[in-house]
């Protein structure tokens, strides 16, 4: 109930917040019509709208963003004809002749039949609805939570509900605008008499919110140039109310580079490499304590395998079938550099015991929208060099039976089909091992190979030099960005200018024409920046081409220099390199002492997706 409070609070602040502002137009063209046969349905099917639409993006992908780019076609449309019968009454006859569109005809019965005082419910709740396409709220971290929890958590009445909640907040506060708004413009008619001219003027309103929605200007201009921002008060509605049992999930990750969501009585952090929950923290003291000792407790039985859309390297398999085994399951994701530098590791214990009778089984749960395409993660697995059995869980289905919170995390499965052993993150590879030849032991098995896996792991799958490592994973869409130079923050969803800054250390900023979306920034035009104040000694970002595939050139410089014999392995010495596909790509590897250094990868070709970036 309290998350349920959390989001509609986060809602109401919106009307302090320049997104709202090319929606009151609309609102207002209400004033002076009765409140429940009026405003009230408009405001209903907005709301509505909006939380269907949030829904679908979130848990369908881009079709669904896609789609909605139609629909907003279509209320642009509409409202212009709205706006245009506000300004031309005469029009009104005109309009309703046969054969005429659906949304003009809704316009204009809705503006008739309230000047007549008619109902017009349905009319002006397919005003709504036509509003609620347009609607695009700034997202700040309550709405952020929203959507990221249903990114992962997949289907759910809850997360409808919670969208609907934020959305009923944000009406809330316009009936509240409309209150305030219509009892001025209902005085200026009486006390001056130009009921006509305000009529007109509301029209002239709606046509000018239009068109800035047409140009983006609603994401843009507005956001950049808004005096109140609303990020602190939610985030401090969050710190405040923060429920105990949360029914929505916070993804970030922690020092070893797991993936976190929020949980049972674990404390959320939004983002940063220090995040970590505190039912987490005790969860990785219980098992530290467990690989201390000989005995290997109990902790549940095999979870379902059934959900994959997909098995790569193998048919399906099932934990039936898997009776007898002894079973490692590997959770990770082809971006993550922590499941990459973890992936020898397991491969070299697939390849070691798999005549003793292991098996193991990597679970893909994607992080990123690209990651869900299996042409994608098949090219992934031919480079990395995996041949054990591979489930694609782009619904995470197989991630929600194991209640799982991390990437990477290791579940270790003895031959009854109980889970013994588990591990987050990377490290600790030895101690993993020595599991794996107990539960082979205790399965009966001969001659179990002994000893310790001795990996040369070369390129962006080497250990991270964790000691000089004080650069935090850092994403680059706005839904989870932090330390971006400009304190004003990114302009969303819209093409914008940037220009070059001096970042402190572990700030970033993009130079040329971007749109910043809320997973990636995808550069407009040639000759566009990312750069960044880091500390390390590796830093990758994961990056693709534009949606046309063709491959973007680009220049990689550390503090204004090629990067020499400090150059990764996708790039060379003169710091010259190509993107070519969906992937993560390491762009230096200090050669020297590491320290503090501005890196700034120059793109020279426009099209580039750049997701973020990790450090080793």
């Amino acid at each position: 109930m309290i998350l349920f409070l959390l989001a509609y609070l986060g809602g109401v602040l919106t009307v302090v917040s320049p997104c709202i502002l090319p929606v009151l137009p609309f609102v207002f063209a209400r004033a002076g019509q009765p409140f429940v046969r009026s405003t009230l349905p408009m405001l209903v099917g907005m709301a509505a709208t909006f939380a269907g639409v949030a829904t679908l993006a979130a848990l369908g992908g881009g079709w669904a963003v896609q789609a909605n780019e139609y629909g907003r076609y279509a209320a642009l449309a509409l409202l212009a004809v709205f706006g245009i019968i506000l300004l031309f009454p005469a029009l009104s006859d005109y309009l309703t002749r046969p054969l005429v569109s659906l949304g003009a005809r809704l316009s204009q019965s809705a503006d008739r039949e309230n000047r007549r005082g008619g109902s017009g419910v349905l009319a002006s709740l397919l005003l709504g609805v036509a509003t609620g396409l347009l609607w695009a709220p700034c997202a700040g971290p309550v709405l952020g939570l929203i959507l990221t929890g249903a990114a992962l958590q997949g289907a759910s009445v809850g997360t409808t509900l919670l969208l609907l909640a934020y959305a009923l907040g944000a009406a809330t506060s316009l009936a509240l605008a409309l209150v305030v708004g219509g009892r001025v413009y209902q005085t200026m008619k009486r006390s001056l008499g130009v009921g006509e001219w305000l009529r007109r003027g509301v029209g002239v309103a709606v046509l000018i919110a239009v068109v800035a929605i047409g140009m983006g200007a609603d994401t843009g201009f507005l956001t950049q140039a808004s005096l109140a921002s609303t990020a602190s008060l939610e985030q401090g509605l969050i710190d405040r109310l923060q429920p105990q049992k949360p029914s929505s999930v916070v993804m970030t990750k922690d020092d070893a580079g797991a993936m976190m969501m929020s949980g049972g009585n674990n404390q959320m952090m939004m983002s940063g490499s220090n995040a970590m929950m505190a039912g987490s923290n005790a969860m990785m003291m219980k098992a530290k304590l467990k690989t201390a000792s000989s005995a290997l407790p109990v902790e549940g039985k095999l979870p379902s395998l059934d959900g994959a859309v997909q098995w790569l390297n193998s048919p399906p398999l099932s934990a039936e079938a898997l009776k007898g085994k002894v079973v490692l399951v590997d959770f990770w994701t082809y971006s993550c550099i922590n499941c990459i530098r973890a992936i020898p590791y397991v491969k070299a214990w697939a390849e070691k015991y798999r005549d003793q009778g292991l098996v193991v089984i990597g679970v893909h749960a994607p992080e990123f929208a690209f990651e869900k395409n299996i042409d994608n993660v098949k090219k992934a697995i031919g480079d990395l060099g995996i041949t054990y059995p591979v489930a694609i869980d782009n619904d995470y289905a197989i991630w929600r039976a194991f209640d799982n919170q991390y990437w990477p995390a290791h579940y270790f499965i003895d031959a009854e089909g109980r889970v013994r052993h588990h591990h987050f993150g990377e490290g600790d590879y030895d101690q993993s091992e020595k599991v794996i030849q107990q539960l082979l032991a205790e399965a009966g098995k001969q001659n179990i190979a002994d000893g310790i896996v001795d990996v040369k792991a070369t390129g962006a799958e080497a250990a991270s030099n964790e000691s000089d490592v004080q650069s935090p994973e850092t994403y680059v869409g706005w839904q989870r960005s932090e330390n971006f130079v400009d304190t004003n923050g990114t302009v969303n969803g819209t093409a914008h200018d940037y220009t070059a800054a001096t970042p402190r250390l572990n700030e970033w900023g993009l130079t040329g024409n971007w749109t910043v979306d809320a997973e990636n920034a995808k550069l407009n035009v040639k000759d566009g920046s990312i750069y960044y104040r880091f500390h390390a000694r590796d830093l990758h970002l994961v990056l693709g081409p534009g949606g046309d595939g063709k491959p973007v050139r680009f220049t990689v410089t550390v503090d204004g220099k090629p990067p020499g014999d400090s150059h990764g392995v996708d790039t060379d010495a003169d710091g010259n390199g190509t993107v070519t596909g969906q992937r993560l790509y390491q762009l230096v590897r200090e050669a020297g002492k590491v320290g503090d250094h501005t890196f700034e990868i120059h793109f020279l070709d426009p099209g580039v997706q750049a997701f973020a970036f990790t450090f080793g």
